[in-house]
């Protein structure tokens, strides 16, 4: 079964809200929080490095789409809203 794993910045403390692709995710069901890093018990993917080919197609117009999974984090912080976006994604088999 695929697992991501999506570390937290530092300085996001509970509560905090967890979104995936703009969409709240709850913890428990969605997720687990395991040593700061939130675990997703499913195949997320980002988008990754952009390798020279795949920027010369851009460059000319030409489209090469692949999937990209966002996983932004949102808290308080001296009562003041902060956010994380496009966290890193680590994916494994398990």
């Amino acid at each position: 079964m695929p697992v991501s794993r999506v570390p937290l910045p530092r300085g996001v403390t509970p509560p905090f809200a967890v979104f995936v692709n703009g969409v709240r995710q709850q913890e428990g069901r969605d997720y687990r929080v395991v040593d700061a890093t939130l675990l997703f018990e499913r195949d997320l993917a980002g988008e990754g490095k952009l390798g020279f080919w795949r920027w010369f197609w851009g460059a000319w117009g030409i489209g090469t789409y692949r999937r990209d999974d966002q996983v932004d984090v949102t808290w308080e912080s001296g009562a003041r809203p902060r956010a994380a976006q496009k966290l890193d994604i680590e994916r494994s088999e398990t």
